[in-house]
C-alpha cells in the first residue's frame, strides 16, 4: 500500500529542501571535481545546503579506484582523468547526463548499501516515466535494459552507470543517464569492467525513445522527489561564471 500524501508530506519535512541546478553547457572534469570537494566540505563544516548538479562534459574516460590498465583500450582517443570515486572505468560525453549527487548520508540514515539502492531506484523511477524497464543485476553495477529476443540469446544493455565517494559520510560523484550519447565512444575503454557476450550499452535514443535531455532533466527531477523525499529548489549551476 502506498504512503498516504500526509505521511509523505511528513517525510519530506524530515529534511533540508535540496537545491538543484543545471549546467547549460559542457562543465570541464577537473573544474567540477574540485567544485564537490569543496561543497562537500562545506556541507560537512559549514551547513551548506545539499545540491544535486546536472550537467555534460566534452568527451572523457574517467578511471575509478578499482580501475584496471587492460580495461583502457584506447588511452589516446579522449582525457583520462582518475576520478577518486569507488568503481573502474566509465565514459563521460555529449549526450549523457551526468548527476552529481552531494548529500549528507549520516542525516539520510547512515547507511551506504541504502544509499545506493536509492541511486539505483531513482534512475529506475525515471527510467519510467519513459516506460523503460530498468533493472539492477547482482555483481554488476548500474541500471541495465534486457533486450532479449524470444528465442534469442541473452542481451542486456547498460544505461545508466553509478559511481560514488562520501567524505565524512558527505555523498560526491553520482549517476550518469544515457540520453544521447555517442555510444562509439563507449569502445575506449571496458565499461566498469563488464566484458561479457551478451552485455553491451545503449541509450534512451538507441531504444528508439525521441527523448531529448530536458525531459530526462524533468523524470530525473520528479523521481528525485519521490525516493529521496526531499523538496527540490532550483538554483544557479556552480562555475557557471567561469569564461568558457
Amino acid at each position: 500500500m502506498k504512503p498516504s500524501l500526509h505521511l509523505y508530506m511528513r517525510q519530506m519535512a524530515d529534511f533540508s529542501p535540496v537545491q538543484w541546478a543545471v549546467s547549460p553547457s559542457p562543465v570541464d572534469y577537473q573544474d567540477a571535481l574540485a567544485f564537490m570537494q569543496r561543497r562537500v566540505r562545506d556541507i560537512r563544516e559549514s551547513g551548506a545546503p545539499e545540491l544535486v548538479w546536472l550537467l555534460e562534459h566534452p568527451p572523457l574516460y574517467t578511471a575509478g579506484t578499482s580501475a584496471r590498465p587492460e580495461d583502457l583500450r584506447d588511452a589516446a582517443r579522449f582525457p583520462v582523468h582518475e576520478a577518486g570515486r569507488g568503481g573502474q572505468y566509465t565514459y563521460h560525453g555529449p549526450g549523457q547526463r551526468v548527476a552529481y549527487v552531494m548529500l549528507d548520508v549520516g542525516q539520510r540514515g547512515r547507511d551506504v548499501r541504502d544509499f545506493v539502492a536509492k541511486l539505483e531506484s531513482w534512475i529506475i523511477a525515471a527510467l519510467a516515466e519513459f516506460n523503460v524497464t530498468g533493472e539492477v543485476r547482482d555483481g554488476r553495477v548500474g541500471v541495465w535494459v534486457d533486450r532479449t529476443q524470444p528465442g534469442g540469446p541473452v542481451r542486456e544493455d547498460k544505461i545508466a552507470a553509478i559511481g560514488l565517494r562520501l567524505k565524512r559520510w558527505v555523498s560526491f560523484h553520482g549517476i550518469s543517464l544515457n540520453v544521447e550519447p555517442d555510444l562509439s565512444h563507449f569502445t575506449g575503454i571496458t565499461p566498469c569492467g563488464i566484458s561479457e557476450d551478451g552485455l553491451g550499452v545503449t541509450s534512451l535514443v538507441d531504444l528508439g525513445l525521441p527523448v531529448i535531455m530536458d525531459d530526462a532533466d524533468q523524470a530525473l527531477k520528479t523521481a528525485f522527489r519521490q525516493v529521496f523525499l526531499s523538496e527540490l529548489v532550483e538554483t544557479k549551476a556552480p562555475l557557471s561564471d567561469q569564461v568558457s
